[in-house]
Order: C-alpha cells, then structure tokens, then sequence
C-alpha cells in the first residue's frame, strides 16, 4: 500500500493551502544560519510544561545561538482535543512546522502525507533508538518522525497502605501473592466504600490488552500478504480479557465504567492502593497541580504481576516529534528537534523519571529504584497493530466500548466477536 499524499482521514486540504507560519522563502533558506529569519512554530504536549519546561527552553536556546534571528513559537497542547486541532490547522494555511504525537497516532499521518521525511543520521543515539518507538515512525522503509521518549506501565503503589494493612511495604512479585495483600488492603480501608485497593477502570483498553497478551493472545494479526485480521475472540485473547475483567470487577469500587485518564489523582486522594499507570505517574501523585504532598515517600513503582506467575506485558507508550510536510522551513524544524532530542536533553527527562528514546541512555535507568520496573520493562513490550486503519479503530473506541459491554453483562465471547468485525471493517482501510 503506497503512502498517499492526499488522503481522506481528516486532513485532505492539508496539501492544498502553503502557509504563512511556516512560510520561508528559497532566499531565506539558503543563508547563514545568523542570517535566517522566520518564526518557527512547535506544538508540545501539555507534560512538556508541566515536567520539563527546563528541556524546552534550553533546546530552544541551543538553536538560537545557531539561529538568532528565527523566533521560536512553542505552543503546549491538550490530549483531549490537540488530533482535532491539528487537523483544522493542516486543512488550513496555520500549521506547526513541528508537532509532537502520541506514539499510536503518528501512522494516520504518515499515511496522509502530512510529515516530512526525516534522516535518522542528524539524530543523536539514532543507532539504538528503541526499535517499538522507531517503528512507529517507520513506513515503506522511511522515516516520518523522531522518537521522543518512552513510556511503560508499572505498578504504582502506595506502601505505606500496605504496611498498615499488614501486607508488607513492598509490592509482591508474583499476582498470587499480589491479590492476598490488596485483599487485606481492602479489608483494613474498605470502610470507605469509594476505596479501592486496586483502581482498573473498565475501560482501560490499555491493560486489558497487557492481559491479552500475557496469555498469548493479539488485537489482530498480519498475514504474509499484509493483511490484518482481528483476533480479540481468539481463545487466548477472550482468556485474558476474562481475567482482567474479573479484577476489575472485584477490585474497583469505584465507577467502572471510567477510563484512565484521572486514576492519579484518585490515588492522590488516597482512594486507590494501587493503579497500573506510566512510571512518572508516581510523581503526578505526590506533586503537581493535583498532587498530594503528604504522600511524599510513600509513593513507589515496580512491576506488575501479571497471569502465570510471569510479569504483565507493558505497552510501549510514548511520544514522536515530526516536521510537518508543507512547511517551507523543514530543515529548521529539524533542527530544533535534533536539539531537543539530543543526549542532554535526554537527560533532562530522565531527571523526572521518563524513559529515554535509546537503548544507550536506558540502561542508567535499569538500576534505579525509581525507574528500574519501566527501564526494564519497555525492550520488551507490545505496540497496537501498524496498521493502515488503526487510527480509524482507536478513534472509534471499538475496544472501550467492547470492555463496556461486558463490565454491562455481554458475554466476553460475544463482545470480542462484536469487536473484531468492527475492526475488519476498519484495520486494512488506509483513511478509513
């Protein structure tokens, strides 16, 4: 299937209309980097400001003591709503030159011929990126994007719950074990009918997918001619949507039918013992617009105990930064990320507890406390299919809701066979 440089997912126009911010002219391009005016023009997600604002400013004043005449216009964006707006501002002339995205949506863009072609070689530690980060940027061959960091889930716990509950200030190795001490953890806070010592909303696809693949199972999966074919009501994939539903059900006592989105601000409120969140979600507990410093040393990360006495599968979370294809001032945008996303400022983030995007720098982390659960973690962790109509699948919620049916009382294997004809539908449809 060849990219597209038109494509029908919501940014069709994006081709059309050439652009005042990211507008530069073959004059301006080709002088002395002193020489260069412009404004460049980077779309940031809100963690950025809110976790390492130090990062952004520093890489922005790496590239302007190469570019002291270009302005550097870093906006942060809101997950909820920055695809939306994106969109709208690709099918118009007020585009980024550069955007981050979410690593699970950077194919519609590519598909759509909406980033530019990087080369890897201008990318410090691009080498040893993490190959799931780098894969998601990859089509055909080519690179559309940069990895930009790195996430894992882990356990996130409080001890000090646990060792008042006579459970030990650890959290146990294997889910046997793990399920005896949240049970004497519920018993000494369940007075509080909204506690829960562990929080799984219902909807969290992204751990009920760990689930599926700790029994072996695939949300679809790939024939030798690149077919995609959904695989939820495969046995292993049912067994392991079974057992995450079964703990949901018995550990949250809160609303199950919520997704994630504020399952750290419910610990905050010492409402949960445990969730299963990114690592750095640690530090959004305790500190932070929401955060609750009382719990200051109490909050810690380890790894989760999944099925079978092996550990639970993490998905690859994480983040990639892109140049956007209808810029005049590519080679810029290029340049900022390549400052951005190089050894110090990898660093930086490492400092507040998020993986870095190469295997190099990741090994540091793998002997710390505070990050060794995800560090050791994210090599081998599973992605969504790449697929030409994933996209399309995680804009319809086709697995939320099917985690919503069955915490509502459908059948596991009548939802999953719901679910995978609605993703057949979709999977192999580029721009679906």
């Amino acid at each position: 299937m060849k990219r597209k440089l038109i494509a029908a997912v919501g940014v069709a126009a994006m081709m059309v209309s050439v652009a005042a911010c990211g507008s530069d002219d073959k004059d301006n391009a080709a002088k002395d980097p002193k020489d260069r005016t412009g404004e460049l023009t980077v779309w940031l997600m809100n963690d950025a400001q809110s976790t390492w604002p130090q990062v952004v400013s520093d890489a922005t004043k790496q590239f302007n003591a190469k570019y002291p005449k270009v302005k550097v216009n870093v906006q942060f964006q809101q997950w909820a709503d920055k695809t939306k707006k994106l969109d709208a501002a690709l099918s118009g002339d007020k585009f980024p030159d550069v955007v981050e995205l979410g690593n699970t949506e950077t194919m519609t863009y590519i598909l759509g011929g909406a980033l530019g072609e990087i080369d890897e070689k201008k990318y410090a530690n691009s080498d040893t990126w993490i190959k799931g980060l780098k894969d998601t940027c990859t089509y055909e061959g080519k690179l559309f994007c940069v990895p930009y960091y790195a996430g894992a889930r882990v356990a996130v716990y409080n001890a000090d719950m646990f060792k008042k509950a006579g459970a030990g200030d650890k959290l146990p190795a294997t889910e046997a074990e793990l399920t005896a001490a949240l049970d004497k953890v519920q018993t000494k806070f369940g007075k509080d009918k909204g506690f829960s010592s562990l929080y799984l909303p219902g909807k969290y696809w992204y751990a009920a997918m760990s689930y599926v693949a700790a029994y072996g199972g695939k949300i679809a999966e790939v024939d030798g001619d690149g077919k995609w074919t959904a695989s939820l009501s495969s046995p292993e994939a049912q067994k392991g949507i079974q057992h995450y539903v079964d703990l949901v059900k018995k550990y949250n006592k809160a609303d199950k039918t919520k997704d994630e989105q504020d399952h750290a601000n419910v610990m905050a409120n010492e409402k949960a013992a445990v969730i299963y969140g990114n690592a750095w979600e640690a530090g959004s507990v305790v500190g932070g617009q929401n955060g609750n410093p009382k719990l200051d040393g109490k909050i810690f990360a380890a790894g989760m105990p999944g099925p079978e006495g092996k550990a639970l599968p993490t998905f690859i979370g994480g983040s990639d930064l892109a140049t956007i294809a209808k810029s005049k001032q590519q080679d810029l945008g290029e340049e900022w990320i390549s400052f951005y996303t190089n050894e110090k400022s990898q660093e930086g983030l490492m400092a507040k507890a998020t993986l870095p995007n190469n295997t190099k720098q990741l090994q540091a982390m793998k002997t710390k406390p505070e990050t060794a659960a995800a560090a050791n973690a994210v090599e081998g962790a599973w992605f969504t299919p790449i697929a030409p109509g994933w996209a399309a699948i995680e804009k319809s919620e086709i697995i939320e809701l099917m985690l919503l049916d069955i915490i509502r009382g459908t059948s596991v294997a009548d939802a999953t066979k719901k679910a995978d004809a609605e993703i057949n539908k979709l999977i192999n449809t580029e721009g679906a």
